[in-house]
């Protein structure tokens, strides 16, 4: 492995690209630090303790820690991602964001410009919820904001949607300059980097003699094999075969090759989780604003994050979520349509709509599996809160649940990228046994 990291520095291109995506990286976490004009950091900081797992604790997850500080990067990169997500659920039910889908790289530098505008638009609305949110704070009778007024909105409105355009172009450089895909990474730093504060909790546990040797040996083990079952279910999938026939255009022969189409057991990826964690926080969220007494109460310890009704309830959604996210990522329609189009087949199968039904019979089925893992994976960390209560959230959070999910799957498409890179140019790859290939002397 050493040596394969060595091989990676020996390509001047690779090695530029990396060291690029890292300066991104350094540029983002400084940013991190830099506090909204008129904060009290010390007051907004005992709030996010007790709302932790709370809707406010899930935006904090994706902006990094930015949003628990205040910072002027406090939105992260969430207004984007909601942009994305719209755009594409409208492109299942709007003709014109369909079309824009399938006209290649015109349709999406379309969709790029779109989705650039409405991140602007969700930032504005999200930093006026923000600064109406900060100005109501209040702990102990001392209030977040110190200098309230039109003022205070109007700068931290700026503030906030120049901080989210901001890492919005950092993501689009390393997209054209680094390695990886930018907005992912940019999430993946901000997940990371609460990595060390987990173990540092863990050693001071250790230190006191709250914990033994041997029951942190216990949780390692515990991560890695969480870890190594998260990277089967992202890399799982299934193979279709499909035969094309042989299509004379002009003086060239197309066609007549044998390949597969790999429906994947989780094709949604980690967007089930947020969207039920979204729906299972509300709750919570709600009864931070409603009047201490039974209802309050009921809420809390209903819907608390250990609580057996908060985990099936949670699970159903992961299940349903699954379900309703892959329908809209992968449309067995338009594949089937799209094989007929270029003269392939499914050995067996009819072309267009029995394909499109055998696919979509096929989804199905790998999907119900690929879902109760992914509710099981999402469930784990509070599993292992409610077994062991002096874990931290810090650390149970990188047991499963969105921080693992989205850590893999970005590792492994930085990884494969890099690998590719290692190829191309006549070296072994990440992800492959052997030795550097040298030029044969002549």
């Amino acid at each position: 492995m050493l040596e394969k990291i060595r091989n990676i520095f020996k390509i001047p291109e690779l090695r530029r690209k990396i060291i690029f995506t890292l300066s991104i990286f350094v540029v983002y976490r400084l940013g991190g630090h830099i506090p909204v004009p008129g904060i009290d950091a010390a007051v907004l900081g005992q709030f996010f303790e007790q709302s932790a797992n709370t809707l406010f604790g899930l935006y904090d997850l994706f902006a990094g820690g930015n949003f628990s500080r205040a910072t002027i990067f406090a939105l992260g990169i969430m207004p984007y991602i909601s942009a994305s997500i719209i755009i594409q659920l409208l492109a299942s039910v709007i003709p014109y964001f369909h079309r824009l889908q399938q006209q290649g790289d015109e349709g999406r530098k379309k969709i790029t410009q779109i989705t650039r505008y409405g991140t602007v638009g969700i930032s504005a609305l999200q930093a006026l919820g923000v600064s109406a949110f900060l100005m109501d704070i209040q702990i102990g009778g001392q209030s977040v904001v110190m200098h309230p007024g039109i003022g205070f909105y109007f700068l931290t409105i700026i503030t906030l949607v120049a901080g989210t355009v901001f890492i919005m172009w950092l993501g689009e450089q390393i997209d054209e300059r680094g390695i990886g895909n930018g907005i992912s990474l940019i999430i993946f730093v901000g997940i990371i980097e609460r990595f060390p504060y987990a173990f540092l909790d863990e050693f001071q546990l250790l230190q006191q003699g709250i914990r033994s040797i041997m029951m942190e040996i216990v949780l390692l083990a515990i991560m890695v094999l969480t870890t190594a079952a998260v990277v089967a279910l992202t890399q799982g999938s299934r193979k279709i075969p499909v035969q094309y026939t042989k299509r004379v255009v002009g003086r060239k022969v197309y066609g007549g090759q044998t390949t597969h189409i790999p429906l994947r057991v989780n094709t949604a990826g980690v967007m089930p989780i947020i969207f039920a964690q979204t729906i299972m926080f509300i709750p919570q969220t709600v009864a931070t604003f409603v009047p201490a007494g039974g209802f309050q109460d009921w809420l809390n310890s209903a819907f608390s994050y250990t609580s057996y009704v908060y985990m099936i309830f949670y699970g159903l959604l992961i299940v349903f979520f699954t379900y309703f996210y892959t329908a809209i990522a992968f449309n067995p329609v338009d594949v089937a349509n799209n094989l007929k189009k270029y003269g392939g087949m499914i050995p067996g199968v009819k072309p267009g709509k029995k394909t499109a039904e055998f696919l979509d019979n096929i989804l199905t089925r790998i999907t119900l599996p690929g879902s109760i893992f992914l509710a099981l994976i999402a469930l784990l960390p509070t599993m292992v809160s409610k077994a062991d209560p002096s874990i931290s959230f810090n650390l149970s959070s990188f047991y499963g649940g969105t921080s693992l999910l989205i850590v893999v799957g970005v590792a492994l498409d930085t990884l494969q990228q890099i690998d590719s890179h290692l190829l191309m140019r006549h070296y072994d790859g990440l992800m492959k046994s052997g030795r550097m290939k040298g030029r044969r002397r002549m």
